[in-house]
């Protein structure tokens, strides 16, 4: 395997290089899956039937607090990567640690979230428009919760293999992917929930 040491070491080999390609691609296809989800929501966003709208539900405090956690990952990640450029190992691991448990704060306010609803009558079959939000709501979670897992097992890998081509090219689509889900919490934030309160 040749090493181009003029390269950060996450892109260093040309198969790091592809794998990192590969999943800029993936992320394409991801793209289009929210891009479906986002869709399906606007058309079916005034289909409230005898269910509530969104301004009835939706409560600004938790939603404010979601998305800080998840912003301020998203900034953590960023340390992380940059730590692991650096050669700093013991930093790189703390700052992903951080964004794992910020992570995991998020998917608490957010099963919390989706506790509220089904208790005031905002269920998967109240209505259309419910059915939507609780799909685009539970796709996004399900990423995180995939990402928290993905994530903790590149901690440990780190840990015990240290700051390789390998470890540090999956640490950085790790990042890549995480940054993704920020982005489109942005869009939910942003289009579903403001949206839906006024």
């Amino acid at each position: 395997m040749k090493i181009d040491h003029s390269l950060p070491l996450e892109y260093s080999t040309e198969e790091n290089r592809l794998k990192i390609l590969g999943f800029w691609i993936f992320l394409g296809a991801e793209i289009m899956l929210f891009a479906t989800l986002f869709a399906s929501y606007f058309v079916l966003a005034d289909r409230t039937g005898s269910g509530p709208a969104g301004s009835e539900i939706f409560e600004l405090t938790p939603v404010l607090i979601e998305t800080i956690l998840l912003l301020t990952s998203s900034f953590t990640i960023g340390l992380g990567i940059h730590a692991m450029r650096i050669g700093n190992k013991k930093a790189m691991m703390t700052f992903f640690a951080v964004t794992l448990l910020l992570g995991l704060a998020f998917l608490g306010f957010e099963i919390f979230e989706f506790y509220h609803y089904v208790h005031v009558g905002a269920g998967l079959q109240t209505s259309a428009f419910t059915a939507m939000l609780l799909t685009t709501l539970g796709t996004h979670g399900a990423h995180v919760t995939f990402g928290f897992f993905w994530g903790l097992a590149i901690l440990l890998q780190v840990k015990k293999r240290g700051l390789t081509p390998e470890t540090t090219n999956k640490s950085f689509i790790f990042s890549l992917y995480w940054h993704f889900l920020d982005v489109v919490w942005i869009f939910i934030f942003s289009f579903v929930y403001l949206k839906g309160m006024m």
